[in-house]
């Protein structure tokens, strides 16, 4: 059982990049799904998550209208599509497994972050000019 973060890498201000979450082992649509990342020296942040029977999104402030979960049932995976990208969007990023079925709504960090289960190796991105 296990998750894989990929699609990382460096990109100027204001490109994009599409990190992608695969699972095996177990499947992804039965549970919420999340991305959080870190920075050199700062804690944890929730980025965004995706919930099961209706897919509710939700993200972080800091990312709104710029990066859009998604998930592929067919494939097992979960996408982060990552556009306008700026300097501080630069870390670590990390997809996760909820151990609850239950739903998430705006705050869903808050509870998430001690509901996760499950993560793999993140992925790095990069942002500088």
């Amino acid at each position: 059982v296990q998750l894989q973060a990929s699609g990382g890498g460096w990109v100027q201000p204001g490109g994009s990049l599409r990190l992608s979450c695969a699972a095996s082992g177990f499947t992804l649509d039965s549970y919420t799904i999340g991305w959080f990342r870190q920075a050199p020296g700062r804690s944890r942040e929730g980025v965004s998550c995706i919930g099961t029977s209706d897919s509710s999104t939700y993200y972080a402030d800091s990312v709104k209208g710029r990066f859009t979960i998604s998930r592929d049932n067919a494939k097992n995976t979960v996408y982060l599509q990552m556009n306008s990208l700026k300097l501080e969007d630069t870390a670590v990023y990390y997809c996760a497994k909820s151990s609850k079925t239950s739903s998430y709504g705006d705050n869903w960090w808050q509870q998430f972050y001690y509901d996760m289960d499950l993560w793999g190796k993140g992925t790095q991105v990069t942002v500088s000019s």
